[in-house]
């Protein structure tokens, strides 16, 4: 069995991680690491859990920590950092789903962050967690930085039309929506009810972090550095995140043809399901699973393609993404633990 310890087991990504591992086959639970339900069972801070794990809340114990074969860090952006090269030194695997283990570049991360990474040198060993795009070298990692909600569902949907050259690089545009659990479960006003349902609104227009980490996964795709302009809503729901992408086209295609390029992109791909022409993706369909559905539609009219992509942001874009990274790094089954189907109610 894998023993695994999640540190931030009482967030919202780490409960749902809690959630994930506990009925995992391969895994035991050894350490759930919370500051603010420190010395609490976790069945009695979520009481969905009563009969199912009976295990306290502690404080983050690095030498109990070492005695794991993985660690889980959901802790705030900042925190991770801190905490990361003593799990690294103790030789433990480590799935960080914070931002800071997700960049190539210190600078792109002091850019976008406000700060300089304390760790560095880790940045050169880390691997940026999308399954689909990485699975080699998540297979042999130890560190991986575990891709959140917005970049999963912009990469994901972009990335046949800019690894065949068939998307222009220049004016991409991601217009994207995310539930309320997207901004994690501390209090805050923008997130109280009153404020949330029946309203829908922008926020860190042209400013969103999660931005740099798209333009370097497309850029890479892509083979040259490109920008992309990126506005992310909330909208009046607990989870899902429902993406639209609007790609320039390099040629004249048609709806079929893309949605073809789509399909042979992804046809070994489980958790990626491309819908077939004329069918565009919600977000219902996927909320509670490890999916990401995709459909796309060409604008022949402006030779463009327009690309709908939804997942949950607290499975696939959190929780779910990092179960499917660790089942790699230790050779299980890729979808081990993982393949139910959404909750749809």
């Amino acid at each position: 069995m894998i023993k695994a310890a999640v540190l931030g087991a009482t967030g919202y990504a780490g409960i749902e991680l809690v959630r994930l591992l506990s009925s995992h086959p391969e895994v035991s639970l050894e350490i759930l690491g919370s500051h603010s339900f420190c010395g609490q069972n976790i069945s009695d801070v979520y009481r969905n859990f009563r009969h199912i794990l009976d295990l306290e809340c502690t404080e983050v114990d690095m030498d109990a920590v070492a005695k794991c074969d993985v660690a889980f860090t959901a802790l705030p952006h900042g925190a991770s950092k801190e905490v990361i090269p003593g799990l690294c030194e103790r030789g433990v695997k480590v799935i960080d789903l914070s931002g800071d283990f997700r960049y190539d570049d210190p600078e792109v991360y002091k850019k976008w962050y406000g700060a300089e990474h304390s760790a560095p040198e880790l940045l050169k060993k880390s691997v940026y967690g999308l399954c689909e795009l990485h699975r080699d070298k998540i297979k042999n990692a130890s560190l991986i930085g575990n891709p959140g909600c917005y970049t999963t569902c912009s990469i994901l949907g972009a990335a046949p039309l800019m690894k065949s050259g068939l998307g222009s690089t220049s004016n991409i545009i991601v217009d994207a929506k995310s539930g309320v659990t997207g901004a994690g479960r501390g209090l805050g006003l923008p997130y109280h009810f009153c404020e949330c349902t029946e309203n829908s609104k922008a926020y860190k227009v042209a400013t969103h972090r999660h931005t740099s980490e798209i333009e370097q996964e497309l850029s890479k795709l892509a083979g040259e550095e490109l920008m992309i302009s990126f506005t992310p809503h909330l909208i009046p729901q607990k989870r899902g995140i429902l993406a639209t992408i609007y790609i320039n086209l390099n040629k004249p295609c048609t709806t079929q043809e893309l949605a073809e390029l789509y399909a042979d992109f992804y046809k070994d791909e489980f958790f990626v399901r491309v819908l077939a022409a004329g069918e565009l993706p919600e977000t219902k369909h996927v909320a509670g699973s490890n999916f990401v559905d995709i459909g796309v539609v060409a604008d022949e009219r402006l030779q463009r393609a327009v690309v709908v992509s939804a997942l949950d942001n607290i499975v696939k874009g959190a929780a779910g993404q990092a179960v499917q990274n660790m089942n790699l790094m230790f050779g299980l089954p890729e979808g081990t633990g993982l393949t139910f189907p959404g909750f749809y109610l």
